[in-house]
């Protein structure tokens, strides 16, 4: 079980406690404020989170604690809980004493097993009107959208999914967006209502989930995940991989967008959370060299030209293709269209117009 909190971490790297027994507070980020008097990342000691939304730096405890110290996170962990054993005495200026107790979550199961629990999970599910016009407009068939397996959030009933599920032997511990009430029952984290999308690997198989959520202007696309929670799971920062694995691929942000320009274009699109979150990246990329990946092309939105902390994290990820070796190049388009899915889906439309 993970016992490890954000105050342990916080404590261990020497940052400032939270003023007056806060929960939430501001830090110096390490990525974009350059100036230590400036504080922009925000630092969630009760929810185990952070996040700068000036850069979109973001991720859990040993996230924070891979961004500070620059360990890979995958060793964050056992580095953590050596110096939590070791007796270590923190200084006491930096003491938390939490006033929240710690809550057990469950260790990650196999990609196998989300798979397939997903996968049943999607199956008990439908995809509303209003949902599947949006697909539409945007792009996608009917067979497109029934092929990536898209699905609306239900209203209700996940205590009844959840039941099914496992009467049907598919596994919920350690699948993200599943955990236990109080009384001991299963049911699935549930956010705002929108679009669930599967984010596949490079095998097709599902991940995680996200979802694109409705009638929000700000992080419209959040992780399901169940953190927190009783016997839950967080989601990690997965790539999604849309097309087969091809010597040239096109990566960009977000695996609704790598769809959608995969089935307008026929092109293989890799996808990434944001260009700030490359510790996945390198794995699939490694991966995919494997089977003969050789050049990248990256399409992020047109606000790269304009802002500056987007242009840090690209930076960032244009030194990790040099050290893997990769040739790589840019698509530019009119910047009138954000992404490049509304670049192509807009010159696919002026050709229909013309023929």
């Amino acid at each position: 079980m993970n016992l490890i909190q954000m105050a342990d971490v916080v404590d261990l790297l020497g940052l400032p406690a939270p003023p007056n027994g806060r929960s939430s507070y501001y830090v110096s980020c390490p990525c974009c404020d350059e100036d230590p008097r400036k504080r922009h990342l925000n630092i969630n000691i009760r929810k185990n989170v952070f996040r700068c939304p000036r850069c979109g730096v973001s991720g859990g405890i040993f996230d924070l604690y891979s961004l500070y110290t620059g360990i890979p996170r995958d060793e964050a962990r056992d580095e953590i809980m050596s110096k939590l054993g070791t007796g270590r005495v923190v200084p006491k200026a930096n003491r938390i004493r939490s006033a929240w107790p710690a809550v057990t979550e469950y260790p990650m199961t196999d990609v196998d097993t989300r798979d397939a629990t997903y996968t049943a999970l999607l199956a008990k599910l439908s995809l509303a009107p209003d949902h599947r016009e949006n697909l539409l407009q945007r792009g996608l068939t009917e067979e497109e959208i029934e092929q990536l397996g898209y699905k609306t959030t239900p209203v209700l009933g996940y205590v009844s999914i959840a039941a099914q599920l496992q009467a049907e032997g598919f596994y919920l511990s350690g699948v993200p967006g599943f955990y236990r009430r109080e009384d001991d029952v299963w049911t699935f984290n549930h956010e705002k209502r929108g679009i669930l999308i599967p984010v596949r690997d490079v095998d097709g198989k599902i991940q995680g989930l996200q979802i694109r959520r409705d009638n929000v202007s700000k992080r419209k696309f959040r992780w399901v995940s169940s953190a927190e929670k009783k016997d839950g799971c967080r989601a990690e920062g997965w790539t999604h991989l849309a097309g087969t694995v091809r010597d040239e691929i096109i990566l960009t942000e977000g695996p609704m967008k790598a769809d959608i320009i995969h089935d307008l274009s026929g092109d293989t699109v890799l996808a990434v959370p944001g260009v700030n979150t490359l510790t996945q990246l390198k794995l699939t990329l490694e991966r995919l060299m494997e089977s003969g990946l050789r050049q990248v092309k990256t399409a992020f939105d047109m606000d790269l030209l304009t802002n500056i902390h987007v242009q840090n994290g690209y930076n960032n990820l244009l030194a990790l293709l040099d050290e893997l070796d990769l040739r790589y190049g840019t698509y530019l388009w009119d910047p009138r269209y954000k992404g490049l899915d509304d670049y192509i889906w807009e010159y696919c439309l002026d050709k229909h117009r013309s023929a």
